[in-house]
């Protein structure tokens, strides 16, 4: 890290940003060498990232191959506009990245108990029912080992 004066050190704040935070990003090698980003839902839990997703396209792909995998989640907190130079602006944030290894939930009961968890977490409210047997067959549950994790703020 260039700036480490930035560097988010707080275990809890990490936590809690990765606990709350809505939109994460999971970056894979695909076929072709290039590396691929792609917005997800997620759940953090037991150490781990998890991601829903159907069971074909690239992402999978890239897992079924072993591909590396990063994942990033970002919170900006406000703009910094320039006063004298253009130089100047910015955004104060935080994020946290993660470099990791993706493997699949094949624990049926598990990969069903974490979709849960995770519709809990983006309706709060309830009110949407059980998961049917078939539609969890069609699920893919990304599990993602956190071979290592940082942390960066710009609050000012």
């Amino acid at each position: 890290m260039r700036h480490r004066e930035r560097e988010l050190k707080k275990r809890e704040t990490v936590i809690a940003l990765l606990e709350q935070s809505l939109v994460g990003r999971i970056a894979t090698v695909n076929q072709k060498g290039f590396p691929v980003i792609k917005p997800v839902n997620f759940l953090y839990g037991d150490g781990k990232i998890y991601i829903h997703s159907s069971m074909k396209g690239e992402k999978i792909e890239d897992v079924h191959r072993g591909s590396p995998v990063c994942f990033e989640i970002d919170e900006p907190v406000a703009y910094r506009v320039a006063s004298e130079t253009a130089c100047q602006a910015g955004y104060y944030y935080r994020s946290i990245l993660i470099k990791g290894k993706a493997t699949f939930v094949e624990d049926q009961n598990k990969k069903k108990g974490l979709l849960e968890k995770m519709t809990e977490k983006y309706q709060p409210e309830g009110n949407y029912g059980d998961i049917p047997p078939e539609l969890l067959r069609k699920t893919e549950v990304i599990e993602i080992l956190i071979q290592e994790i940082t942390g960066k703020e710009n609050l000012g």
